[in-house]
């Protein structure tokens, strides 16, 4: 099995706005034409890991994923959609394209970066780059209880499966810090505006009350094998070749061991774009691409 660490290092997911001021080439566009730029791990790769020399523990390009939406793989980490799937079509975009796709060079509607196994570390994640490129609003979930996924239910020692509270403690820490340190830069960046969803609150609740949010199971995974299908071995392409398929991927909250079905990314999708200010603040992604 992979290394425990490979699945809990990715911890800032985000997305950037840029609002284009001229015409790109022949291409005229509207005044507050708004392109969507996405950063981050697996969760928002769209298949950029298809063109990149990588293990297969960092693919998603087999069955059965992507067989409930596109109806073949796409290397989405889930059975359809992402979340920034979602949030294009909210923003009445078109879904954006992974920046490594083949031929791919139109960026005027954005460009999808996010990348399966990528980081966040200080050196990597340049965000202040990115602001003098452009990018004036930003908008994230933050991280989920990382101690409640399947995977880490399945690595309880205590063989409970109760979730592992020390990564979830964790996680909020890391909460508090992002929250922090985007108000700082509210602060100190003219034009800068943001919005987290709390993510972590969001899970905690489906997790606690799935049929509350229309799942039946929130503990275990639609897609793997072993405990709660905690083993990362959906689709039989990485180190452990056995899985089990569930029947109804729709009453899951995960897919395989660590992320989220289409239809439960479809809901973080819309908290994030119309959530209310105790879930989702500053600002909400519907009021960022409206002003």
């Amino acid at each position: 099995m992979v290394s425990f660490r490979f699945h809990i290092c990715f911890l800032v997911l985000f997305v950037v706005f840029l609002t284009p001021t001229h015409s790109h080439g022949h291409i005229c566009l509207p005044k507050q034409h708004v392109a969507l730029f996405i950063f981050g791990d697996s969760i928002f790769d769209a298949g950029n890991n298809d063109y990149i020399n990588t293990t297969t523990d960092n693919l998603a390009n087999y069955g059965p994923y992507g067989e409930t939406f596109f109806n073949y793989p796409t290397g989405r980490f889930s059975n359809g959609r992402l979340i920034p799937d979602f949030i294009a079509e909210f923003a009445k975009l078109p879904f954006i394209t992974p920046l490594l796709y083949p031929g791919y060079h139109q960026y005027t509607d954005g460009s999808n970066f996010a990348s399966g196994g990528a980081g966040a570390l200080v050196e990597t994640n340049k965000g202040l780059g990115i602001y003098k490129k452009g990018g004036r609003k930003v908008a994230m979930p933050n991280l989920a209880p990382l101690g409640c996924s399947p995977i880490t239910r399945a690595l309880n020692t205590n063989n409970t499966g109760a979730c592992i509270e020390g990564l979830s403690a964790l996680a909020k820490l890391h909460n508090e810090a992002l929250s922090k340190s985007l108000q700082e830069l509210e602060n100190k960046l003219d034009r800068f505006k943001y919005s987290i969803t709390d993510k972590y609150t969001s899970l905690s609740e489906t997790k606690d009350n799935p049929s509350k949010y229309g799942f039946k199971e929130s503990k275990i995974a639609c897609c793997g094998t072993g405990p709660y299908r905690g083993t990362f071995s959906c689709g039989g392409k990485r180190s452990v070749k056995e899985y089990e398929l569930c029947e109804n991927v729709s009453e899951y909250v995960f897919f395989d061991s660590i992320h989220a079905t289409e239809r439960a990314n479809q809901q973080i999708a819309e908290l994030m774009w119309s959530g209310t200010p105790n879930i989702t603040g500053p600002y909400n992604l519907a009021a960022l691409f409206e002003n």
